[in-house]
């Protein structure tokens, strides 16, 4: 499906691999346009990082020097992230006044 004037994607959960990463942020600044991405990530996502950063440093845009030194993945980490990627809490966008009005209405 493609989404015209999509400017921006945010990621809230780190992608298991750099090929899945430039899937979903190619959404954003299609047809020369440009486009931003937000991905947030947690200490459990670090083996993840680095094989992105290649990704974004390659694309022309800044990386920040700890990501560039985490160490590499190897082959063996790899496999097992893609095979079971990390489990995490349910997130929930809706901010919480506006689920407490909705507790009430029922």
């Amino acid at each position: 499906i493609d989404f015209k004037g999509v400017n921006m994607v945010i990621n809230y959960d780190l992608p298991t691999s750099a090929v899945e990463y430039i899937h979903r942020i190619g959404r954003t600044g299609r047809a020369g346009h440009r486009g931003r991405a937000v991905t947030f990530f947690t200490e459990d996502d670090k083996p993840l990082l680095r094989s992105i950063a290649n990704v974004i440093q390659r694309a022309g845009c800044p990386v920040p020097d700890y990501i560039k030194h985490l160490p590499r993945l190897q082959s063996k980490q790899k496999k097992k992230f893609i095979k079971k990627p990390l489990t995490r809490e349910s997130i929930c966008t809706t901010p919480q006044c506006f689920l407490r009005k909705g507790k009430r209405k029922m």
